[in-house]
């Protein structure tokens, strides 16, 4: 449990990092929301 918490905070640190303003973490979410879905479109077909 206790090497998942600290997993769970250095994976937080660096998506901190990777996008340091709340328009950037935006995009990330986007983007990755959209990838979610193009693969749920490609699997459908």
């Amino acid at each position: 449990m206790r090497k998942f918490v600290i997993l769970a905070a250095l994976a937080a640190s660096f998506a901190v990092a990777a996008c340091n303003t709340v328009k950037g973490a935006g995009q990330d979410v986007s983007a990755a929301g959209q990838a979610v879905s193009q693969t749920a479109q490609d699997a459908k077909h």
